[in-house]
Parts: structure tokens; sequence; C-alpha cells
């Protein structure tokens, strides 16, 4: 498995790696039917992944990393280096989506391994992330992996109850 970051290409983003995106989106509705990140999670399209796609590149050390195995998309990982709270110092991860086909085959253990390699590697010492209150089988992944919940609050976007994790790297 690889990780590769997702970059624009003349200030767009390329439309074969739009539309792979989208598939894998849409193939998770159970997760946006939960988060409410997309109107109608029956109708993600491709405009709509592009936006928040474009949105999630715009912040300051976020980065998209697409994850592939054989050559096919399996993942899709959002991290920001800092959090917009300037007394938080831990790189966070903002979205985990792996293919539908593939949930609990080890292949979002296996992403996340990598994801904290890739700060590890940076000299991070830790990771944080925050999962949906309305998401139990989010949670229950995340703990797994050894992440600890440190605290709750809402969301900056949407104001929605999360769960805010943290894992020593």
């Amino acid at each position: 498995m690889i990780l590769e970051p997702l970059t624009a290409v003349d200030g767009a983003l390329p439309g074969h790696l739009l539309t792979e995106v989208t598939a894998l989106y849409a193939a998770n509705r159970e997760f946006f039917a939960i988060s409410g990140d997309f109107p109608d999670p029956d109708g993600i399209g491709v405009e709509q992944v592009a936006k928040a796609l474009a949105d999630e590149l715009a912040r300051p050390g976020a980065e998209v990393l697409l994850a592939r195995s054989e050559g096919r998309l399996v993942g899709v990982v959002i991290t920001l280096a800092h959090h917009p709270d300037p007394t938080d110092p831990d790189p966070w991860v903002g979205l985990l989506i792996v293919a539908a086909d593939l949930h609990r085959t080890g292949v979002g253990r296996e992403v996340v391994r990598r994801v904290e390699d890739r700060f590890r590697a940076a000299g991070r010492g830790a990771v944080r992330l925050a999962v949906l209150e309305n998401n139990p089988k989010a949670l229950q992944f995340w703990t797994a992996l050894g992440y600890l919940v440190i605290g709750h609050r809402e969301d900056r976007a949407l104001r929605r109850p999360c769960a805010v994790l943290r894992k020593p790297l």
C-alpha cells in the first residue's frame, strides 16, 4: 500500500482522481448519512466532492492522501499538520474513508499505521482526531488502534458533538 498526496494540476483536481474519490465516498453512504457532510448521502456527486476536497486543501497545513493498493484507490485520509487552535500542538486526522467493500479487512488499520509513520517521521509526538458522538463504530475502530478519548466538544464546521481522541506516537 502507498499513500500519495492529492495535488491540484493547473489549479484543478484531476478529473480521473475526482471520479475515483467520488465513487469511494458514495460507497460509504452510511458514514455520510451519519456525518451530514453532504446534503444527500445517496446522491454524492463529483462537483460536491471536488468542492469538499478543494476546501480541505485550502487550509494551511492540510493534506489529502490517497491510499492505493495494487493501483486501486482503497482509502482517503485528510490530515492537518496543525489544528486551528494554537494551544493544540498535535497534528490531526480530519477524515479517514476506506473503500466500503474493504471494511473490517485491515485496510483501515494499515492506512492509519502509514499516516502515523508519516507524522512520526516528521518528528511529531502524538496525533489527534475527533469522532462524531453518533458514530460508535468509528469510536470502536479508533480506540482499538490505541487512541484514547481525552475530551468532548463540538466540531468547528457543523457544531456536531464529538469525542476527541489522542494517541502518543
